[in-house]
Order: C-alpha cells, then sequence, then structure tokens
C-alpha cells in the first residue's frame, strides 16, 4: 500500500479562520446585515432577562421593577456595544449582562443591613443603590489596568499554549446554563436543540437567490418555529396542571413582562436615586471586574477567529478592557443590576452564520437601544422562554470551545509539557467551580466563609469562574515550567508577530481606530 502523501496527513496552521462569508471588515446586504442584527439582539435577550428575573425578586422588586431593570440592562448593553465596536477593539462582539456579578450582588442582598427593611420596595431601592455604587467604585479596575496599558504588559506573558484553556473554558464552563435548563422544559429546549443544529449544519446548503437562508438565519427561523409551538401547547392547557417550576419554564405568559412594561420609556442615570458606597461592597465587586477581564480576554480573542481577524494586539486587547470598564460605570450609574462582559452566545454565532462582519453588531445595538425604549416591543420578543435560549447555549458555547482547542495547532502537542499544561488547566478549571458551587449549594454560603465579607466575595467569585480558574494555572504554569527551552512548544514563534501592532500589516485594517482617531492614541 503507497504511503500517504504529506499534504494528506497534515494541515497547516492558519493565522485566520478560512470559511468565513463575511470577515470583520465586510459587509452583507443592508437587508441582511438587519436580519443578522436582530437575530443577535433576540439571542442577547437570553442573559438580559435570566439575571434580572433572578435577582429582583430577591431584592424585594415586583415584576414591574424586573422588566425595568431589564429595559435598562439592554440599553446600557447597547450602547457598550456601540463603544467597544467603534472605540474599543473593534471586534465584532455583544457586551451583554455578565455572572461573574452574581456573587457578590447576592452577597450585597443578604446583607443584614439591607435585608432587615421591612418594607419590599425600600429594600428593593436601598439595594439597587449599593448595588450601584460597589459597580462604579470597581468599575475602576478595568478602566486603570485598561487605558493606562498595564493589561497590554500582561497579555505578553499569555501564549497560544496558555490562552487554550482559558477559551476552550469560556464555552465549556458555562455548561450549567445549558442542558440543565433544557431539561427544565423537554417539550420546547429538545426540539428547538435538533431543529437548530438541522437548519444550521445539515441544511445549510439550502438556497434562495443564491442566500443560504437557512444556515444565516438557522436561530431566527427556529426560534420562530418553537415559540409559536410553546405558545399552542401554552394556549391548550397542556401545562394547567403541571408544577409551577415546569409552568414558569414552559409557558409563554409566565414572565409578566408584556403586562409589566410601559408603553415607552427612556432610561436614564440615577434612575433609583443617587447611589450608596461600602468598601465592603466595593471589594467583593471588584473580584467580579477581575472575572470578567479575564473571561473576556478569551471571548475576545475567540471572536477575532471566527470574524477571520488576527489575534488582537495587547496595545487593542488593553484598550477593549478600558472601554468594558466605561460600559461597567455605566452599569452602575443607569443600575443594570449586573456589569458587562463579553456575550460568549453572540461569540457563538458568528461561527454558526459564518458572518463576523462588525457592521452587523453595529445593528444589534441599534435594537437594543431601540426597543429598549419601547417597553411593550421589547417584552414581546423577552418573553420567549428559557429553555430555547438553552438550546442555543448548547451549541453556541460548545462552537466558542471548539475555537480555543483550535490554538492548539500552533503549539507542540507531542511535548509532555504542553499535555500537562493543557491537561491539569482544563480539569482544574472544570473541577474547582464545580465543587465552589455544590459546597454553596449545600451549606448555602460559599467555601470561603469568614467573618470578613468581602474576603469572601473575593475569594467565592475568582473561584466560581471557570475561565478564570484556567487562566491562572495555565498563565503561571506555562510561564514557570521549563520556561527558557520551550517557546517553539508553546506556539510563541506564530504569537509574536501579533504582540505589536505593527508587527503585521493585517492589524491596521482590523483594529484601527475611525475617524483618524488613530492620530491622536497612537498604537504602541
Amino acid at each position: 500500500m503507497e504511503a500517504p502523501k504529506q499534504e494528506e496527513v497534515y494541515h497547516p496552521p492558519m493565522d485566520q479562520l478560512h470559511g468565513i462569508e463575511y470577515c470583520i471588515d465586510a459587509n452583507p446586504s443592508w437587508v441582511e446585515s438587519i436580519i443578522l442584527g436582530f437575530q443577535h439582539y433576540i439571542l442577547a435577550l437570553g442573559t438580559a432577562v435570566m439575571i434580572p428575573s433572578f435577582l429582583v425578586p430577591l431584592m424585594g422588586g415586583t415584576d414591574g421593577d424586573k422588566v425595568r431593570v431589564v429595559q435598562i440592562l439592554l440599553f446600557v448593553e447597547g450602547i457598550n456595544t456601540l463603544f467597544q465596536t467603534l472605540f474599543g477593539t473593534r471586534l465584532p462582539t455583544v457586551m451583554g449582562g455578565s455572572y461573574a456579578f452574581m456573587v457578590p450582588i447576592i452577597s450585597i442582598i443578604h446583607d443584614s443591613k439591607l435585608a432587615s427593611i421591612e418594607d419590599p420596595h425600600l429594600r428593593f431601592v436601598k439595594t439597587m443603590r449599593a448595588v450601584q455604587g460597589a459597580m462604579i467604585a470597581a468599575s475602576s479596575i478595568q478602566i486603570i489596568l485598561g487605558f493606562s496599558q498595564l493589561w497590554a504588559i500582561c497579555s505578553r506573558f499569555f501564549s497560544p499554549l496558555g490562552m487554550v484553556p482559558v477559551i476552550a473554558l469560556s464555552g465549556f464552563g458555562l455548561f450549567n446554563r445549558g442542558f440543565p435548563v433544557v431539561g427544565h422544559c423537554v417539550e420546547t429546549g429538545i426540539p428547538m436543540l435538533i431543529l437548530f443544529v438541522a437548519f444550521s449544519q445539515y441544511l445549510k446548503n439550502f438556497n434562495a437567490r443564491q442566500l443560504p437562508i437557512l444556515e444565516r438565519f438557522a436561530l431566527l427561523i427556529s426560534t420562530t418555529i418553537i415559540w409559536a409551538y410553546a405558545h399552542l401547547l401554552t394556549t391548550s392547557g397542556t401545562y394547567k396542571l403541571r408544577s409551577e417550576l415546569t409552568q414558569y419554564n414552559c409557558r409563554t405568559d409566565k414572565s409578566n413582562l408584556i403586562s409589566s412594561a410601559p408603553w415607552m420609556k427612556i432610561p436614564y442615570p440615577f434612575e433609583w436615586g443617587f447611589p450608596t458606597f461600602d468598601v465592603g461592597h466595593a471589594f467583593g465587586m471588584m473580584a467580579a471586574v477581575l472575572v470578567s477581564l479575564i473571561e473576556s480576554t478569551g471571548a475576545y480573542t475567540a471572536a477575532s477567529r471566527l470574524a477571520s481577524a488576527t489575534p488582537p494586539p495587547p496595545h487593542v486587547l488593553s484598550r477593549g478592557v478600558g472601554w468594558q470598564g466605561i460600559g461597567i460605570l455605566l452599569n452602575g450609574l443607569f443600575g443594570t443590576l449586573t456589569g458587562s462582559s463579553v456575550s460568549v452566545e453572540n461569540v457563538g454565532l458568528l461561527g454558526s452564520t459564518r458572518v463576523g462582519s462588525r457592521r452587523v453588531i453595529q445593528i444589534s445595538a441599534g435594537f437594543m437601544i431601540f426597543f429598549s425604549m419601547l417597553g411593550k416591543f421589547g417584552a414581546f420578543f423577552a418573553s420567549i422562554p428559557f429553555p430555547i435560549f438553552a438550546a442555543m447555549y448548547c451549541v453556541l458555547f460548545g462552537l466558542v470551545a471548539s475555537v480555543g482547542l483550535s490554538f492548539l495547532q500552533f503549539t507542540n502537542m507531542n511535548s509532555m509539557r504542553s499535555l500537562f499544561i493543557t491537561g491539569v488547566s482544563l480539569f482544574l478549571g472544570l473541577s474547582i467551580p464545580e465543587y465552589f458551587r455544590e459546597f454553596t449549594s449545600k451549606a448555602l454560603h460559599g467555601p470561603a466563609h469568614t467573618k470578613a465579607r468581602w474576603f469572601n466575595d473575593f475569594l467565592n467569585t475568582i473561584f466560581f469562574s471557570s475561565s478564570t480558574v484556567a487562566f491562572i494555572v495555565a498563565v503561571f504554569l506555562d510561564n514557570t515550567l521549563d520556561y527558557k527551552n520551550s517557546s517553539k512548544d508553546r506556539g510563541m514563534p506564530w504569537w509574536t508577530k501579533f504582540r505589536t501592532f505593527n508587527g503585521d500589516t493585517r492589524n491596521e485594517e482590523f483594529y484601527t481606530l475611525p475617524f483618524n482617531l488613530h492620530r491622536f492614541f497612537p498604537p504602541s
């Protein structure tokens, strides 16, 4: 038997991902861009509704308060997305709400000074102001690290090998938001998962006027079909005798968003009153800001890959972190009840649609701002049951995780050093947060449980994040274990040319600031 040729068994590493229909600075037609932008908006609704739906009732808020928080969050998300795509990294990333802030926010909710307030509405408002104050203070971390270029200096210690677990676990680490939520309503969740995969993968070659309509708009089409199916099940009385939890997850009329939403209201800063400041609350929130920084660093790198761009240089990455800090400051000023980070699910949608256009994401930001002001219309779309969103996450989080694994092509995986760092950081990145979650669910407090509440919040927040744990382990091992003789194994010969803005001519095309602003803020 003839030996296979070298090109038949070897796939050369590629700086940019091939197969993307529209890269970062290429644009589909305006009609297609608007529909794709609306699709990103629909996907962003999942997190924007889930976080307030969980936190607002704990604070004593009503359905009206929940709707208002959702609207404000979407409004600020739209502004932050525009800032990030125009002046930050300039990558096609939606800046959404972050689960990294849940631990310190829940700690503030359970603060004895606030929890003892008997009037529910007053407790909600006082708690909201405390969260706002902590977020405003903590946002300074990212603003300083970003605009001072300190994060650019730190990022010079990153390598393809060290970034693999960080990017991979920005997807894999969110497994508890996938099928466990689908299982809350299998009648709609599983059909949504099957339909989304069928349209986006198996029927992707179906064209209408030379447009792969099922692949490009798979999320929008499958969501519409399953949402209509869920409404049919609701109106037919299928869930009347089911448990309250099942009804909440399956019915299309249990969120009370539409009935509680105003027809039109424009969000504005300090809507809940002037923020209150507490040093302990601020320290706990700073941990969440650091976590969102690390998670977003991985997501930015994944987005660059799925937008068929080169990896963002340290200067660009740091610039994006600075603007992300501005975004968290806006979260605090407006009262969104959570901070900002890159929406991982929307990064995954870039790959699913094979459209990495910056314009599409900017259009989605316009939809966020527009529908956040038109309350009833926005609430209508936001009433999609959570298991439908979770079914999308099963695909999109996995896609982002695989982008992280694809960076292994630039490393030497025949090296025991590379195998050790990759395996240990991936395993601990999944195992340690799972331990923290299990401990918390049983003991009703995190493993860090001392009299210093701020210290508890700081540690528990850090180790609840898979990406953050993987980042700590991978970067430490990669920079201490046989460091001097491992440059090639780490993938540094490929990575080096992207460590400076002028190291690759494509950087100027992808990351230069608009309106000739680069003349005033020259790249380093």
